[in-house]
């Protein structure tokens, strides 16, 4: 399926300073029976947002309103664990379109590449100057911006730049999955085709 065009992405950040976010935290196991990329934003980081009697806990950064935006910045070694793919749509079905760390783990990376969500991977120090810009304010804005890929923080214009994969960026600058690429090169496909022995 197609996916919002990822261009320039401007938004508050939700920061989340922890190491080794593994995929059983960001999505539990016993949530993985669903058969269908919706529904998993609410059970996203579920056994951290939630007591086991599904009360809040307050103290978790998602339940804390002074926290919001489409931005989610995670310590390092972010995504660790299993393979699950389902940890990459929760994080979009939640809400986020971007994932900040100074380390993802490569297959979550992945992932989330194939989805729609922005796998930013940044320096430590400039991890830590976001941590700290936005817990000074969190109606801090981050800049990403896609095509040059940079990312700023828009308070202070301090500015890092990040790596991603050529065909991953043309994919997600124009709203592609794997599926959508392929179609696109229908014509060609069928050129091709038509100069190979049958």
């Amino acid at each position: 399926m197609a996916y919002d065009k990822f261009q320039i992405l401007k938004s508050t950040a939700v920061p989340l300073p922890i190491e080794n976010v593994d995929t059983d935290q960001i999505i539990p196991a016993r949530f993985l029976k669903a058969t269908e990329r919706v529904g998993f934003g609410d059970n996203l980081f579920r056994d951290w947002r939630y007591n086991p009697d599904n009360s809040p806990k307050e103290q978790f950064v998602l339940n804390n309103p002074i926290y919001k935006g489409k931005i989610l910045v995670g310590g390092r070694n972010f995504g660790s664990g299993s393979s699950r793919e389902h940890a990459a749509w929760a994080v979009y079905d939640y809400g986020f379109r971007c994932v900040v760390s100074s380390f993802f783990a490569d297959i979550f990376r992945g992932n989330c590449l194939n989805i729609g969500v922005l796998p930013v991977q940044v320096s430590a120090g400039f991890l830590d100057k976001i941590f700290k810009a936005v817990e000074a304010n969190p109606e801090t804005e981050i800049e990403i911006n896609l095509s040059t890929q940079t990312i700023t923080i828009l308070a202070s214009g301090e500015k890092e730049s990040f790596d991603i994969n050529d065909y991953k960026k043309e994919n997600m600058l124009n709203g592609y999955d794997d599926i959508d690429y392929l179609t696109k090169m229908t014509t060609e496909i069928k050129a091709f085709a038509k100069t190979r022995p049958f």
